[in-house]
């Protein structure tokens, strides 16, 4: 069972593409988060993924959140990914799947990792959930207006 709209989301530490550590407990610090797992580095339907996620990233970043994306390649793979497509969000390693499982993410055909986006607001909580493993760019669209929707609630 996955996790669900007003879950807690579950806590983790990994590293980030530069071998740094990175926490969801200090990213709720400063915003929003929108963590989405998605399969692997540089495979079509990541890549327009991510893209599309990069060129709407003033636009959450505007509305008050922090896109991170988490898959289980290593930092260096994240790091050759994110220069090669320009992507100025956090990608996280998942090396082993622990927190995708914490996630409940499924697999398509139990072979593919699942592409699943989650909102989470700044107490933790998870305010929307995406499954969808072939509309990559659905879950920007999806995601963004979830967060807008947020901070203009905040905004009142």
């Amino acid at each position: 069972m996955g996790i669900k709209v007003g879950d807690k989301a579950p806590g983790f530490t990994l590293p980030k593409q530069d071998g740094t550590a990175v926490s969801l407990s200090d990213l709720l610090q400063k915003s929003a988060v929108v963590l989405y797992f998605y399969p692997k580095d540089d495979t079509p339907g990541c890549t327009q993924e991510a893209c599309s996620f990069r060129d709407s990233y003033e636009a959450f970043k505007d509305a008050g959140a922090e896109v991170v994306g988490i898959s289980s390649q290593s930092a260096d793979s994240h790091k050759a990914f994110a220069a090669k497509h320009r992507l100025p969000f956090t990608l996280v390693s998942d090396e082993g799947g622990k927190v995708r499982k914490q996630y409940g993410v499924p697999s398509t055909l139990g072979l593919i990792p699942g592409r699943v986006t989650y909102v989470i607001d700044r107490g933790g909580t998870v305010q929307h959930v995406f499954n969808s493993q072939l509309n990559a760019a659905r879950h920007v669209t999806e995601a963004l207006g979830i967060i807008q929707k947020l901070n203009g609630a905040r905004a009142s």
